[in-house]
């Protein structure tokens, strides 16, 4: 019997993985998600733009398949295409469509339907030193 135990133990310490903890940066990406409103849509890279991560559009299509609960419909590729293949992609169109999206063959109308994130300015620091002149110098002859 003690020896079941001990084997038990070793196979949850050793054997069975564990837990990551949650990256940082995909909260940043679901709050910004949920800020799509009912009958917009936004592209990946948008959504990565407006949470603070430029470039960081794989990482929304990520954080898109392992959260749960967020409206990933509204989330669309570049220019308004639906890169979900399948099933996935006609879901993805009659859940937009439901609320309001219209369509021009593939793509959504992103001119009409495009949901722009405000923009947050950073405040300019004022700096006490004179710009430098990084010119190269002229030569005399």
């Amino acid at each position: 019997m003690r020896d079941s135990w001990r084997q038990l133990l070793l196979f949850k310490m050793w054997v069975m993985p564990k837990e990551k903890p949650p990256n940082p940066l995909f909260a940043k990406i679901r709050a910004t998600i949920l800020k799509i409103p009912r009958g917009h849509v936004s592209s990946y890279g948008a959504v990565a733009r407006a949470a603070g991560i430029p470039r960081g559009a794989r990482l929304v299509v990520r954080t898109l398949g392992q959260s749960h609960g967020l409206p990933w419909h509204r989330v669309v590729a570049a220019g308004g295409r639906i890169a979900i293949p399948g099933e996935g992609g006609l879901d993805q169109r009659f859940r937009l469509e439901m609320e309001g999206v219209k369509f021009s063959g593939k793509k959504v109308r992103m001119a009409e339907f495009e949901f722009k994130f405000s923009k947050k300015r950073a405040a300019k620091k004022k700096s006490s030193k004179k710009p430098v002149d990084r010119r190269r110098p002229r030569l005399r002859r």
